[in-house]
């Protein structure tokens, strides 16, 4: 047998490690590498590798959102051209009627229709950006590395969804293979995960802005200082994550606009506000920017600015730009800041655009923090104690590992770095 090795490993390479399958320890973490951006790719996605024998599945991460479910040959009635083959269940492993989350899910989607087979529960998903998805749910092993053990492949409930509308074509190529729910409802997989004992109902994420990231469910890694905590509120809009209502200020002066009530979903690639605080947005913004930069059509986002020279970054324009940030009422001097980076984009065609959008427009009636706003910070749903969390200043994470013979280790759990 060779000798163990020790290894310093950077938490985002934690998923393209294998290790061998063992039983899980109670309140692990399981940690995962990000792929995607918010500009061009538009998602932040996940590999999980799902079945017997496992194979991969790209995964949109959205915390707004309860379901996960794939794209499936159940048969396939409308679906995307997908990275991977579709999943085919087996039919042992559909989930009947009569079952608690099916109950749960049609309960969440303000469904009280009854299946039209007690044999299978089935759903039919409408997203606010129009897209759908219709199936029945199954159970299937995921396989999820743990900080505490090695690998464990719990069986989990998701959707087999064999009718999909994306966008308007259901024909169009799809950057995932499905979507992993991770609201705050029961069929949501870390509700499932905390139900069967694997890790604790806290979920997070760090999302880089120059692309890809890290996912982790549990509490190992949570940080136990630099990080600005708010309750969770309930939101009137749905079961989404909330920190309540805060005050928006642009360069640290209030714009005039009343608390907002504003909802956490790494499901949304863009910020949406409603029209009063967009408004008051983009007038700050014009009334601020200087005479080098000139507006712009792109036909990438509706607002863009073009400079002398094309842009390559967002960091080449942040300096054009003052920073934003929300106050919430909810929380003892909880403020979310929210640099130029997190707020614009810089298209192919160099200009540099707006990544907050006109949530009226989108018929919304709330405010949606999305993934451009969430980037290079932790952001952690906790609710275990009911309570979000997010810190600018961690950096990455490290762990140290174990290679044996029969597979890959932890050996001792997670540490944050933090920027100086």
């Amino acid at each position: 047998m060779a000798a163990a090795l020790l290894l310093a490993v950077l938490l985002p390479l934690a998923a393209t490690l294998s290790r061998a399958a063992t039983p899980a320890r109670a309140a692990s973490t399981a940690a995962f590498q990000l792929l995607g951006d918010v500009y061009p790719t538009g998602h932040y996605y996940v590999t999980m590798n799902i079945g017997n024998p496992a194979k991969p599945y790209f995964l949109d991460v959205d915390t707004g959102s309860d379901l996960t479910w794939l794209q499936c040959d159940a048969p396939c009635q409308s679906c995307n051209k997908v990275p991977h083959p579709l999943y085919r269940p087996a039919q042992n492993r559909l989930i009947p009627c009569a079952d608690s989350l099916c109950t749960a899910l049609h309960s969440g989607l303000g469904s009280n229709k009854k299946c039209p087979s007690p044999k299978q529960c089935d759903y039919r998903i409408k997203y606010t950006d129009s897209a759908s998805s219709q199936g029945v749910l199954v159970a299937d092993n995921f396989s999820l590395p743990l900080s505490k053990s090695s690998n464990i492949r719990p069986s989990l409930t998701f959707g087999c969804g064999y009718d999909q509308q994306v966008g308007k074509n259901g024909a169009v190529q799809a950057v995932t293979d499905g979507l992993l729910g991770l609201g705050r409802g029961s069929v949501s997989l870390v509700s499932q995960l905390r139900q069967q004992g694997v890790t604790k109902n806290v979920l997070g994420h760090c999302l880089s802005t120059n692309g890809g990231g890290f996912l982790f469910f549990g509490d190992d890694i949570v940080p136990t200082s630099r990080v600005t905590w708010v309750p969770m509120a309930r939101s009137t809009s749905g079961n989404y994550y909330s920190p309540g209502s805060g005050t928006l200020q642009f360069d640290r002066r209030s714009l005039g606009v009343k608390p907002m009530e504003v909802v956490f979903d790494s499901g949304s690639t863009y910020t949406y506000f409603t029209a009063q605080p967009y408004q008051a947005v983009v007038s700050a913004l014009k009334g601020d920017l200087s005479k080098s930069l000139k507006q712009v059509s792109d036909p990438e986002l509706p607002l863009c600015w073009k400079g002398q020279k094309a842009f390559k970054s967002v960091f080449d324009v942040k300096k054009e730009f003052k920073p934003l940030s929300l106050s919430f009422a909810n929380g003892k001097n909880a403020v979310m800041e929210i640099p130029p980076e997190n707020y614009l984009v810089v298209t192919k065609n160099g200009n540099a655009c707006l990544g907050i959008l006109d949530g009226t427009a989108a018929k919304l009636s709330f405010n949606v923090i999305g993934d451009i706003t969430m980037q290079d910070q932790m952001v952690i749903y906790d609710n275990e104690k009911a309570q979000i969390g997010w810190s600018p200043d961690v950096l990455q994470f490290m762990y140290i590992v174990t290679l044996k013979p029969d597979g890959i280790y932890f050996e001792k759990d997670f540490s944050p770095k933090f920027k100086s």
